[in-house]
């Protein structure tokens, strides 16, 4: 399960997290011509995929899901271009990144407000044990998982099976979850930004029955949806949920260890590394999240070092799904036949 000796630097050749914070800086500027066509690049081939499926729905059902499974690549990564909004980073005016960002937020069936909000959390509390629950995989340590009763357990395991995580979860958070602010019930702007965004996807979907009945429905905007949600939960699980990843006690946490070491760095081809807008490069993103998301392979450049860091190939993250548990004694992540459970309690495998 380990990384090969070559993927990963030792940590002193690296240096401190907090050192590196100076170098980054000089690449948080965004170009508003640069971030305006990554918009229209998206955005556009977006559109056109969807009125040719549209299209090809008088011509066969076979092309029009296939056009809108296509599509899939260019909602997540008007998705991603959604969360540089959130960050600040693609437009210097913060106002236009907000506006951008919530009608994004339309396509993607996100909250942008919300959504903003609870991704703000995660990256100020990623890696603290004690303030695990918004905007994150929920962990547990080995020790919480053995105090567990037989039905805790077993609820444990439901939730991180793959079936689960990756099968019924997109589904459930993006057509579901999304619907209601939740960890913000109390707070009038955030049930704004979630009413509103509803309002204008019912609004959209309405439309889309009035004119064409339930066939672009369930042959275009539900597999496009899902398809995107699925990796994109996917990539989000394996940006944080590797085995030498980071976790510790509040009073040992450090925000930018944190950022630093509990965050992959996601290897991917070419193409892929486009359509997920250099996600996958995400220990340099929480360490510095204001750097747009196109200035990232330039860091990389520039700064060797960082390249070798939390390295993660396609084949190495399959691994990582079997991974459940916070190891506390030997600072990994494990999985549930790595650890031993009282025989009077233990779920079978």
């Amino acid at each position: 399960m380990s990384q090969n000796a070559d993927e990963s630097l030792p940590t002193q050749m690296v240096g401190p997290a907090r050192d590196w914070l100076k170098t980054l800086g000089k690449y948080r500027e965004p170009d508003a011509w640069r971030s305006s066509f990554e918009i229209a690049v998206t955005l556009c081939p977006f559109v056109v995929l969807w009125a040719c499926a549209w299209w090809a729905l008088s011509v066969s059902w076979i092309l029009a899901l296939f056009l809108s499974v296509i599509n899939a690549a260019f909602l997540l990564r008007l998705f991603c271009i959604q969360h540089d909004c959130g960050h600040g980073a693609f437009f210097k005016n913060r106002a236009v990144s907000d506006w951008v960002g919530r009608g994004l937020g339309v396509l993607t069936l996100t909250p942008y407000d919300v959504w903003r909000r609870s991704h703000a959390i995660h990256h100020g509390a990623a890696g603290d044990l004690g303030r695990r629950g918004i905007g994150d995989v929920q962990t547990l340590t080995v020790s919480e998982y053995r105090a567990l009763s037989w039905g805790g357990r077993l609820k444990y395991r439901a939730y991180r099976n793959p079936i689960v995580m990756f099968g019924l979860g997109p589904g459930y958070l993006f057509l579901l979850q999304n619907r209601l602010p939740l960890g913000f019930m109390s707070q009038a702007r955030f049930w704004v930004s979630a009413m509103l965004t509803n309002v204008v996807i019912l609004c959209a979907l309405g439309a889309i029955v009035y004119f064409k009945g339930l066939q672009p429905i369930l042959l275009i905007f539900m597999p496009t949806t899902l398809v995107a949600a699925t990796i994109g939960v996917w990539l989000f699980y394996v940006q944080h949920q590797f085995e030498n990843t980071y976790w510790e006690e509040t009073p040992d946490w450090d925000l930018h260890d944190a950022a630093f070491h509990g965050s992959s760095h996601y290897v991917l081809p070419p193409v892929l590394q486009w359509l997920t807008a250099n996600i996958g490069i995400h220990h340099i993103h929480h360490l510095y999240s204001r750097i747009p998301f196109y200035r990232l392979p330039q860091v990389l450049v520039d700064c060797p070092a960082l390249g070798t860091m939390n390295r993660l190939t396609i084949r190495q993250s399959f691994a990582q799904a079997r991974l459940h548990l916070w190891d506390e004694e030997r600072k990994r992540l494990v999985a549930f036949s790595q650890i031993r459970t009282p025989a009077t309690s233990a779920v079978p495998s």
